[in-house]
């Protein structure tokens, strides 16, 4: 009984001591390091009080209530000096608590396997010394960066599914990376061997909920494609239709998580610790191709997807370009089932090509950049990866369009910049082209504009006029003129220019002789010249006037009650400062934090002054009274600085 007692009251004096110190500090501290702080307290505050006291056996009840008190106060100061410093070295949240560490360990111990093998890998490649901030000369020359760019497909290819997929989005960024590293990295294939059917079979039933005969009419097992993600399966339904079962593969959602952060933990690192990480910004393309890479897995993303180009593809090419239609009751974030488009893929259709003859192909190559470019200019969601294995060519010439897990957006103001960038060059007006590129990038805070036109005007000259200069070159000038001149390059743009960069090897698949600049140049001169028409402007005009109109109905009567206020002197201007409640809480805090340092200071030399004279009215028969009031004092100065302080560092390592 004694033991339980003596146990309750030490922890009641712990959480008391802990929640003491806590109130007096200031800000939120966590548990374990409050308790912990309760427990420094309480076992030094006794051989504190035995240390003040001259001569415990003897000392009278107010001398040591008076020492007790000073020497409770004295351990709770100590106890929070412990605190900041471990504030300081070890910021509160940095490190997992027990409970979290109890619960992810199983995770943390994978995630360290999968890390080092990934560093293992980078290491045998020959990539680990990029992992240190040294700038390494002998990549300048052309024939060291191919050598580098093979090592890197090789690691990646080695890596799996999520590096396979960073490698092929990174082979269009030719803004990111040298065009030796994009031409390697675009034969990075996302190929995989099929799974086994029991596997498939059970997550499909898993899905949706019901056996599979009750689903299917039949259902082919053995696949029509395979990838690292996901298994394409033909299947009937009850009704007969013929559709596609796209199954995504057991287990890749947490593989690819798992590599996911570990590609965040490696851009922070590289970002942190070299120049070409801070420069490139790994962290925000790392949390770029994260998202994307997520939305990649959600199926029910890209049957929405195909929903929407759907209706773009109804309103504009007139049944000479198609996507599937998914069936929204057999659609999970696992499983999408959609329609069957029956032709043959570009990759292997060298021979219905040939049957469709040389105007033909023409024609189906110009449907094709002009539905892309209506949905880029028209529309805002057009699809970003249009190779040749993306493409369906059907016996009657129609074209249709697979793999929509992955769209780009663009908004209105975006569009009509793309558009007007299309007509600059078209015209050849640099200076056009300039302030519509311009409309289209993140500024940096200086940039030399006239340099910069002069640059476009170049860039205009050489590649706008036509002729045998492909597009993906084009590009790749565009993108170092960006580089150069710091310009950032938003994602939703740079997927516009990844898209046509893809879209013309499959137009020169189609057509070998056709020119995207050229087609593009004009389909973007007739799209803006459409909506620059009389009956569309006035239709806009009407639109701005009719959300005008109530402002236009106030403005008579505003305008009256300004002009009487200015005849008769009673006009005023009313500027209020800090109106906002951040501006007014920052200056708050400044004060406060001012307010805490100088009394903080005061109360200290005030301290030592007491502290320093002797003499002043006796408390007890050993206790004076400048001398309580100059340890109250120093407690307080102490208390005061360490609230300053803790909040400093806690603001330093945010």
């Amino acid at each position: 009984m004694r033991v339980t007692f003596f146990v309750l009251m030490t922890l009641l004096t712990v959480l008391a001591f802990g929640a003491v110190i806590r109130r007096l500090l200031g800000v939120r501290v966590g548990p374990i390091r409050t308790v912990l702080a309760g427990f420094l307290a309480l076992l030094i505050a006794g051989p504190l009080l035995n240390a003040m006291l001259p001569d415990g056996s003897e000392a009278d009840i107010g001398t040591a209530l008076m020492y007790g008190a000073l020497a409770v106060c004295a351990a709770s100061v100590i106890a929070m000096v412990c605190l900041v410093i471990a504030e300081v070295i070890v910021p509160d949240g940095s490190l997992p608590g027990p409970v979290e560490l109890w619960r992810s360990w199983r995770s943390r111990l994978a995630r360290t396997r999968r890390y080092t093998q990934v560093l293992r890998i980078a290491l045998r490649h020959g990539l680990g010394r990029f992992f240190r901030g040294q700038r390494h000369g002998g990549l300048e020359s052309s024939t060291a960066r191919r050598e580098l760019a093979r090592s890197l497909r090789r690691a990646l290819d080695e890596g799996g599914v999520t590096f396979v997929k960073l490698g092929q989005q990174l082979s269009t960024r030719r803004d990111l990376v040298p065009i030796e590293f994009a031409e390697e990295l675009v034969g990075l294939q996302d190929q995989a061997s099929p799974l086994p059917w029991q596997p498939v079979e059970a997550l499909i039933e898993h899905e949706l909920g019901r056996p599979l005969g009750e689903l299917f009419a039949e259902i082919d097992p053995h696949p029509l494609a395979a990838a690292s993600v996901a298994q394409v399966h033909t299947a009937r339904l009850p009704g007969g239709e013929e559709v596609v079962v796209k199954v995504q593969r057991p287990g890749v959602a947490e593989v690819v998580e798992r590599d996911l952060d570990i590609l965040s933990r490696l851009a922070r690192t590289l970002e942190a610790r070299t120049s070409w990480g801070r420069s490139l910004g790994l962290r925000s393309l790392a949390s770029g191709f994260a998202e994307a890479l997520r939305e990649e897995l959600d199926f029910t993303i890209e049957r929405d997807n195909m929903r929407t180009v759907a209706t773009a593809l109804k309103a504009s090419s007139s049944g000479a370009v198609l996507v599937p239609s998914p069936y929204t009751r057999l659609c999970t974030r696992r499983v999408l089932v959609m329609q069957r488009l029956h032709g043959t893929p570009l990759g292997s259709a060298e021979a219905a090509l040939r049957r469709l003859g040389t105007a033909r192909r023409r024609e189906l190559a110009t449907t094709l950049l002009e539905t892309v470019l209506d949905q880029i200019l028209v529309h805002g969601v057009f699809h970003v990866d249009l190779h040749p294995g993306n493409v369906l060519i059907q016996e009657d010439g129609v074209v249709g369009l697979l793999d929509l897990g992955s769209v780009g957006r663009l908004g209105s103001t975006t569009r009509m910049a793309i558009g007007r960038l299309l007509v600059a060059l078209e015209r050849g007006d640099s200076l056009a082209a300039c302030d519509a590129l311009l409309e289209l990038v993140d500024r940096p805070d200086e940039i030399d504009e006239r340099n910069l036109e002069r640059a476009v005007g170049a860039l205009v000259v050489r590649y706008a006029s036509g002729g045998a200069v492909s597009g993906t070159t084009a590009f790749a000038a565009l993108f170092r003129l960006v580089t150069s001149y710091r310009l950032g390059i938003p994602p939703e743009v740079a997927a516009v220019f990844r898209g046509l960069a893809t879209l013309e090897g499959t137009l020169a698949t189609i057509d070998p002789d056709f020119d995207l600049l050229a087609q593009a140049r004009d389909s973007g001169r007739d799209r803006v010249g459409h909506a620059m028409q009389p009956s569309r402007l006035r239709h806009s005009l009407e639109e701005e006037v009719m959300s005008l109109l109530p402002v236009l109905r106030r403005l008579p009567r505003r305008v009256d009650r300004v002009a009487d206020a200015v005849e008769h002197g009673r006009m005023t201007v009313n500027v209020r400062l800090f109106a906002h409640p951040a501006d007014r809480r920052v200056v708050t805090d400044l004060l406060h934090q001012a307010l805490l340092t100088v009394l903080g200071a005061a109360a200290g030399v005030m301290a030592v002054l007491l502290l320093g004279n002797r003499g002043g009215p006796q408390v007890t028969a050993s206790l004076g009274l400048f001398t309580l009031f100059g340890y109250g004092l120093l407690i307080i100065a102490v208390v005061l600085v360490l609230r300053v302080l803790v909040i400093i560092f806690r603001r330093v390592q945010t």
